[in-house]
């Protein structure tokens, strides 16, 4: 697939939707611009790329709606170099919009057809995230910790407080929290043992799976 003047003028238009739902941050919204998030999606699926809603992918897994990226994004608060966990790699968008934040990401998917699918994405676009783990997300990445931000892509039933752990102070892990249905949980950690909650609203993710092996 290209990426046409069509393709182009679509993202424009769902940056717009993005943006009247609420969405404020000028680089995030120049992200969902910037980023062929049909390229992610099988060619066959390619006229609901620019929907704002969450589609199917490969392995039971979805790529989220663009509203959700992008609003889970703006609660990082990315910067520049930025040392960003992503847990759920998942079609690799999520990882992208990151990316054209200049932020260093180091993701981890479970579910290896994903793994395998995405990482030799990633290698045919271009996209170089510092690290691509096939893991546990639970565990996040301790040899790499600490970070500046985690973002959870999946719905996880508690928060993993391996991953508050592995925050910087200052640092932000955003998690959606529950079992069907979840609340878009923001943590900012204080110090070593103090951290801030805020409750964002509720969504709807696929849920967060542990390696049993």
């Amino acid at each position: 697939m290209k990426d046409t003047h069509k393709h182009q003028g679509m993202r424009r238009q769902l940056a717009e939707t993005v943006a009247a739902k609420g969405i404020t941050d000028k680089k995030v919204l120049d992200a969902i611009r910037a980023i062929p998030r049909h390229l992610f999606l099988d060619s066959s699926f390619e006229d609901h790329a620019y929907v704002d809603k969450a589609f199917p992918i490969r392995a039971g897994q979805t790529i989220s709606q663009p509203f959700t990226v992008a609003f889970q994004t703006e609660l990082l608060q990315v910067g520049p170099n930025h040392k960003v966990l992503e847990i759920g790699t998942g079609s690799g968008y999520q990882t992208a919009v990151l990316l054209h934040l200049k932020a260093k990401v180091y993701t981890i998917e479970r579910q290896q057809e994903l793994f395998k699918k995405t990482n030799l994405f990633f290698e045919r676009m271009g996209y170089r995230p510092k690290k691509v783990v096939f893991g546990d997300g639970y565990k996040g990445l301790p040899e790499n910790a600490p970070f500046d931000s985690i973002i959870v892509t999946a719905g996880a039933p508690e928060v993993p407080r391996a991953l508050l752990g592995q925050l910087k102070i200052g640092g932000r892990l955003v998690v959606p929290i529950g079992d069907d249905e979840q609340v878009m949980t923001l943590f900012v950690r204080k110090s070593e043992k103090e951290f801030e909650k805020k409750e964002l609203g509720a969504f709807r993710f696929v849920p967060m799976l542990e390696n049993k092996n």
